[in-house]
């Protein structure tokens, strides 16, 4: 094997190192790392010395960037390299000699310097509540739900007939939260407890689409629901939006010349934009529902964190909106727990049916402990708690961020991150990885256009609110310089 290489240059040099491939019998990202390791031990490579940006080594070897990214991880993996934010991919400084015949993985004698904990952003989460008090609370409601809770629930499965139905008082407690948005939903018959938003959206595609249908959304989406679209077969045409959200207009569009079944839409602090629909367009959309028959599944599963948010789609409507509402995002993401307000009792009768279909029911436990935190004002407290920290780290980040470049709400915890001209998602998105952080790019939630050079950055990822502060700065000081100057590689 030869290799093109700087000799010993200095560390401060972009090496011109180019391993040769031609003799090695392997998948290619590992014919590369193979050949970084022999060029280590030959000490045709120095420590320290620096290698190419992946772009270029791509470019030189005529491979596809992934390769390469995954043959600089392989290294990494290895203990062979160095990567450092801000300045590049370096040959690591202490002792990487392998220890096995230059053909075969050498062990790693010390720990890659790339983060060992990668703060991953791409799941948006509600941020901790830093409160002893409330965890107490918490705990004492768990318990106060064990008790009240039958064993015999456990014991068997959910019963045929009004067994298909949520238990009387779990509904009661879906409706009293509901009430936060729906202050006139009087009829807990209505209520569909499931467990968790997923499993709820997934009941509602299989029983109002059949596959080759088509559905209607936002031009950019909760990717959760584009995933369960293409498992059922269905055709997802994005609509339009603007800075305001879904476009009226677009949407009467689409509907005349799509035909869809249903539209899927997120009207309060959509997911990813967070932007809020007004008054007037909900009114808007809901009419154009209603003159072409077409069932809306509203997710409010943010609605409860603005304190000023319009009222729901289905306040005006509720004879065309199907209103989810999980607790993830506003009480606790592991109790997976979420109530669907149905046009009326039929309806809710034939979404039981279809979950009953797809995940036959509700377990006990987490919603005997829905209903518990519930009425005790427990999950009140922990709305509050999350609004709070949300609007915290909101708060520092309009103090570090450049404001045009980020669209947020002041008590939600995501915002949309737009690029400077200079910065591609792509590259964006390796450079924070690279140090650590791990975000959703545009790409995630398209359904329709070019993907805007975007990402969704949640602030309740970090664990606590210096840790949030620090994801801040390093995104700040990214966004105040060129891929070029940072060293970028991907």
């Amino acid at each position: 094997m030869q290799s093109e290489h700087a000799g010993q240059a200095d560390p401060s040099d972009i090496a011109i190192w180019q391993p040769d491939l031609t003799s090695r019998a392997k998948p290619v990202y590992l014919a590369i790392a193979d050949a970084l390791a022999d060029d280590i031990a030959a000490g045709r490579l120095a420590a320290g010395q620096r290698l190419p940006p992946q772009r270029v080594l791509a470019d030189r070897l005529g491979v596809d960037l992934t390769t390469v990214s995954r043959a600089y991880s392989e290294a990494r993996r290895r203990g062979l390299l160095d990567a450092r934010v801000g300045q590049g991919t370096f040959v690591s400084i202490q002792d990487t000699a392998p220890t096995r015949p230059p053909l075969q993985p050498p062990l790693p004698r010390r720990l890659p310097t790339a983060p060992a904990a990668v703060i991953d952003m791409t799941m948006n989460q509600p941020p901790l509540p830093d409160s002893p008090k409330l965890l107490d609370r918490m705990r004492s409601g768990l318990a106060q739900a064990m008790l009240r809770l039958d064993p015999q629930a456990l014991l068997r499965y959910p019963e045929a007939g009004a067994g298909f139905r949520s238990a009387e008082e779990d509904c009661a407690a879906g409706a009293r939260w509901l009430a936060k948005r729906l202050p006139t939903l009087d009829d807990p018959g209505r209520i569909v407890v499931c467990p968790g938003t997923q499993s709820a959206l997934l009941a509602l595609l299989c029983m109002l689409t059949r596959p080759g249908d088509t559905v209607c959304t936002e031009a950019l989406t909760y990717p959760g629901f584009k995933a369960i679209a293409r498992q059922l077969g269905l055709r997802v045409i994005g609509v339009a939006m603007d800075g305001d959200g879904l476009d009226p207009d677009a949407l009467r569009a689409a509907v005349a010349a799509h035909a869809p079944k249903a539209l899927y839409c997120t009207p309060t602090l959509h997911n990813p934009t967070t932007a809020t629909l007004p008054a007037d367009r909900r009114t808007a959309i809901a009419a154009i529902a209603r003159d072409h028959n077409i069932p809306i599944i509203e997710d409010d599963i943010y609605g409860v964190l603005p304190q000023d948010a319009p009222p729901p789609i289905a306040a005006s409507a509720p004879d065309v909106t199907f209103h989810v509402v999980g607790l993830a995002k506003c009480v606790a993401p592991g109790l997976r727990i979420t109530y669907v307000a149905a046009p009326d009792n039929r309806q809710a009768m034939r979404l039981a049916a279809a979950q009953r279909a797809t995940i036959l029911g509700t377990p006990p436990v987490p919603a005997a402990i829905a209903t518990q935190w519930i009425t005790d004002g427990t999950a009140d407290a922990l709305l509050t708690a999350i609004r709070t920290e949300a609007s915290a780290r909101q708060r520092l980040a309009r103090d570090l961020l450049p404001p045009a470049s980020v669209t947020a709400h002041p008590q939600g915890f995501h915002l949309w991150l737009g690029l400077p001209p200079a910065w591609t998602r792509g590259e964006f998105a390796a450079y924070l990885r690279n140090a650590g952080i791990a975000a959703a790019v545009s790409d995630n939630f398209l359904t329709a256009g070019p993907p805007p050079e975007a990402l969704r950055i949640c602030l309740g990822a970090p664990i606590g609110r210096d840790d949030c502060r620090r994801m801040l700065e390093t995104l700040a000081d990214t966004l105040d310089q060129s891929p070029a100057l940072a060293g970028i590689v991907i």
